[in-house]
């Protein structure tokens, strides 16, 4: 755990020895660290509400007062049940009541592993840790919310109240997250993208299907762009693939089964031809003689489908790296809940490439995936990140993870001497990789300071050898080549939900997808036909360029543009025509001067080409 995780995992306690003390019969759950803060799920018979929330937070700074220390105590199986019958878990004491949750958890423990308590005072919980050294050294703390949950997430377990929180260091942090949150409402990428006319959703489509409008498709024909060119320089080589499969290359991959809830139910066909022999008299009576039909399933990830275009043709060590890129058009079934916007939705377009390449090639490859990674930073003005390397429980192999540990030691190393060499930021996150191999996620930081998940960087070592995928050495012997799979900029549908909040929806003139509005003052004529041949001149170059040409005040005009955050405003007036003119006025930064007609042209193709971040 992260330092901050460790303050906000101890909050979760003091919170629940506050309930516990206001309503002693709160029978207690589960309650980790989150990305935002803290939760703790009671069984309660009051129903908490915020009204609640001044009362439980006094009690809790009662707690961080008395600066309590958390002392951890390993216990065996036997007294820890034993304290869980006599209600002890989770609690301030002995109670009537057994503790139903802890004992249900206790169950879950593997044989053979340790368990151990938490106390804070007169408060005992079920807790592998890690905390803070005392109470008081969780500075500062907000409860947020509240909600009702099914235990373990499922509606056959009794309902539970979530309460949130998040805590900090100090009260200067906590007041700067909850700033950065009232900013957050503002830049939510529902609401920009709604009243940006970016994207929407409707119910005839189905949940999680976003729909694309002219200005989201702007969007993502630019990033396209921008990746095709950047992946041409690189030595990729675009593929195309189909976006449904049979069943058959999916249990090749491993996916099915142990991915299935993650996929969309399968399809299965009837084969066209009838029987041979049969005639169209008979066709029906011989309908039960068919082959049985195919099973396909939509396409949950590229990669299957790219290792058998690598397999389509020999290959040799000189071949090698080979590598294949593609804006695969993918589908998951998020379940309902979890769907959010475009941060969780089920169809998806990733930017997805997969690398084959030598054991000896693997460091270079790798590191210039993590420089294109930093390029794309460096280009989107993204200037905090993180690398989380996830590697593999070694006690879970076979079950979690690929059976095969000598290939697992080797690829975290690769991975990890890449990572050290480069300088790049990381921290190492065990039991979270993939099932074939070592991967990272790469975390950053909105303008704003709001965190997310933008990409994933995997290594592979398992899935080819299931595929059959070769190269012939200098040996003239078949080897294996380890796959990297890589999506610098995720999907679009994630990345560019984080670039509406990290820009505010006011992106940089090459992204924008409308770059110049041209606003005349007037209805005059020539003034009129100055401003269309301005638009004209524009879209000639491929500048997406409008003209309001509406009876509207300038005032009106310039207000409607800075609501929908046009990049760059052209105001027109007569001094302009005689002059042969434009005045430049800037989304929120108001009029910049008037420029020679030709001098704006010039600099504005430069910006765009450049992919200028103002």
């Amino acid at each position: 755990m992260t330092d901050l995780e460790r303050v906000r995992h101890s909050a979760a306690h003091i919170l629940a020895t506050a309930i516990a003390r206001i309503w002693p019969e709160a029978q207690f759950a589960a309650g980790p660290p989150t990305d935002q803060g803290f939760y703790y799920d009671v069984d309660l018979p009051h129903r908490i509400s915020p009204e609640d929330f001044p009362r439980i937070e006094e009690e809790m700074r009662k707690e961080t007062k008395a600066n309590h220390r958390f002392e951890r105590v390993a216990i065996s199986r036997a007294d820890a049940i034993a304290m869980a019958e006599r209600g002890e878990l989770a609690a301030l004491g002995p109670r009537g009541t057994p503790s139903p949750f802890k004992l249900d958890i206790l169950q879950g423990i593997p044989e053979g592993e340790e368990i151990t308590l938490y106390r804070n005072g007169d408060f005992t919980d079920l807790c592998a840790g890690p905390h803070v050294m005392r109470t008081g050294n969780v500075g500062a703390f907000r409860l947020t919310n509240v909600a009702a949950t099914y235990y373990k997430g499922d509606e056959r377990n009794p309902q539970l109240q979530r309460i949130y929180g998040t805590a900090f260091k100090n009260k200067t942090e906590l007041e700067a997250h909850f700033t950065m949150l009232e900013e957050a409402k503002k830049r939510d990428h529902r609401k920009l993208g709604r009243e940006l006319e970016i994207f929407c959703f409707d119910e005839d489509v189905g949940p999680g299907l976003p729909l694309w409008m002219p200005n989201g498709a702007v969007l993502i024909e630019e990033l396209e762009k921008l990746a095709k060119e950047t992946e041409f320089a690189a030595g990729y080589d675009r593929v195309r693939t189909p976006v449904i499969a049979r069943e058959n290359l999916y249990l090749t991959s491993g996916h099915l089964p142990y991915y299935a809830d993650g996929m969309f139910p399968p399809m299965t066909l009837e084969e066209d031809r009838a029987v041979p022999g049969t005639t169209v008299a008979n066709a029906e009576d011989s309908a039960s003689a068919r082959p049985p039909g195919d099973r396909y399933y939509l396409k949950a990830m590229n990669c299957p489908h790219h290792h058998k275009i690598f397999k389509a043709v020999p290959r040799s060590y000189r071949d090698l790296p080979v590598r294949f890129a593609e804006y695969g058009q993918c589908y998951r079934y998020e379940q309902s809940g979890e769907l959010l916007g475009l941060m969780r939705v089920r169809s998806m377009q990733m930017n997805d490439a997969h690398i084959y390449c030598t054991e000896e090639q693997f460091a270079s490859e790798f590191n210039a995936v993590n420089d294109l990674y930093l390029r794309y930073f460096k280009l989107f003005g993204v200037d905090k990140y993180v690398m989380r390397f996830s590697t593999h429980d070694p006690a879970k192999l076979g079950q979690k993870f690929v059976d095969d540990p000598i290939l697992w030691k080797k690829t975290e190393d690769m991975v990890r001497r890449v990572l050290i060499e480069s300088g790049i930021p990381y921290v190492e996150i065990p039991n979270e990789a993939a099932f074939y191999g070592p991967k990272i996620d790469v975390q950053v930081w909105s303008a704003i300071g709001r965190e997310f998940t933008l990409a994933t960087n995997q290594v592979d070592f398992a899935v080819p050898p299931r595929f059959g995928l070769v190269y012939r050495d200098r040996d003239n012997v078949d080897k294996t080549p380890l796959c990297i799979h890589r999506a610098p900029l995720g999907t679009h549908e994630r990345f560019i939900g984080f670039l509406i909040e990290h820009y505010a929806g006011n992106f940089p003139l090459w992204l924008a997808p409308e770059q110049v509005r041209i606003l005349p003052i007037g209805d005059d004529a020539p003034l009129l036909e100055y401003a269309k041949s301005i638009q004209q001149e524009l879209r000639g170059h491929g500048v997406r360029a409008a003209l309001d040409a509406s009876s509207d005040h300038i005032k009106a005009k310039i207000a409607n543009a800075e609501t929908k955050k046009v990049h760059t405003m052209l105001v027109l007036g007569a001094r302009d025509l005689e002059a042969g003119a434009v005045s430049v006025r800037l989304h929120g930064k108001g009029n910049v001067g008037a420029k020679p007609r030709a001098g704006f042209v010039a600099e504005t193709l430069a910006a765009i080409k450049e992919r200028r971040a103002n």
